[in-house]
């Protein structure tokens, strides 16, 4: 099977491109070649996928049984991939979003008949919307689409709400005693996925011919609340977490005066809300997907890979400085 990743280093696709090219898969990467991620067997497609004149002219004539876009985020990303790949493809994988659901749910339980809103977040809505598009170009034209929409999915990054994401500020400051912030009272539910976990349900998607016009989401069966996730990042960090609860609203509201107003459509928008996620479609599609890395090891793996490196052990002044005026004004607000 011929199939063509535009991107596939990334903190999720890195995984599935292993699992791919273990699996015997004859894999393609699209993409500038700058992220330093070795996918033995891999093959390789230097150009920018933004510059359509460019990706048409590597990617020449030709066909492949399956391509995978992990990049798309824009309509726009959507219609000129449709002009690339028109008749060159048997099975096209946009990769969206779990934060595209309902929001807030109506019903606890998501599954991908969920309804698809999200007047929080414009990244959810720029994902529905790149969905709405390949549905059109399903219907209208038979354009051989599935969608996937991975949740909080994790490897090479530290997947808390507040704190860290690609650095190691959050590690940082828990080992030092500071104060962490958990948003609302730290017992919503929430779902946590290794990227090795997902790769597993993925591949099975790959060339999947019952799974042409259908969604997906791919995620761990592992519930835990806010509290106990920071908890597994401070035991990772041989710590205990200094936890301080503060609502998502006041952390959005400080949000909004320090201009980051995307931190309402992270909270808002996705984290604050509990999920719970029926993992039967994917089950059903891919007999044998499993989640089977829970959280508490598998983000030890992730501090072990941040600490293998020092040049990984980023500390951004971002995410300090904003946890520092978020506890400063609450704890302002909170003397008696």
């Amino acid at each position: 099977m011929k199939v063509l990743f535009i991107g596939g280093t990334g903190n999720i696709s890195s995984a599935v491109s292993r699992l791919a090219v273990d699996r015997g898969i004859d894999l393609y990467l699209l993409n500038r070649g700058k992220r330093q991620v070795d996918i033995p067997k891999a093959r390789q497609i230097k150009t920018d996928i933004l510059n359509p004149t460019a990706a048409r002219s590597a990617l020449g004539k030709q066909m492949w049984d399956v391509v995978v876009n992990w990049i798309a985020f824009k309509e726009d990303d959507i219609n000129r991939d449709l002009e690339l790949f028109r008749g060159k493809t048997k099975q096209y994988i946009f990769i969206s979003s779990a934060s595209a659901y309902q929001k807030p749910l109506s019903h606890p339980v998501i599954t991908e008949s969920t309804p698809l809103a999200n007047p929080y977040w414009d990244y959810s809505r720029d994902k529905i919307a790149c969905e709405e598009r390949l549905n059109r170009a399903y219907r209208d034209e038979g354009f051989p689409i599935t969608i996937v929409r991975p949740s909080l999915t994790y490897d090479t990054v530290i997947p808390v709400a507040i704190g860290s994401w690609d650095d190691y500020t959050i590690i940082d400051r828990m080992k030092k005693g500071g104060k962490v912030i958990v948003h609302g009272d730290g017992s919503s539910l929430w779902t946590i996925t290794h990227s090795e976990d997902f790769a597993k349900g993925f591949v099975g998607l790959l060339g999947h011919q019952q799974a042409i016009g259908q969604a997906f989401h791919i995620t761990s069966d592992e519930i835990l609340t806010w509290d106990q996730i920071y908890q597994a990042v401070a035991e990772a960090a041989g710590v205990k977490a200094n936890i301080v609860h503060i609502a998502s609203d006041f952390i959005c509201d400080v949000a909004d005066t320090l201009g980051q107003s995307w931190m309402r459509g992270n909270l808002l928008g996705d984290k604050a809300v509990s999920a719970i996620f029926d993992n039967s479609k994917i089950k059903r599609f891919v007999p044998d997907f499993t989640a089977t890395i829970p959280f508490r090891t598998g983000i030890k793996r992730t501090v072990q890979w941040f600490e293998a490196k020092p040049e990984r052990m980023v500390i951004h002044k971002d995410n300090k400085n904003f946890m520092d005026k978020v506890l400063a004004a609450y704890e302002r607000n909170n003397v008696k």
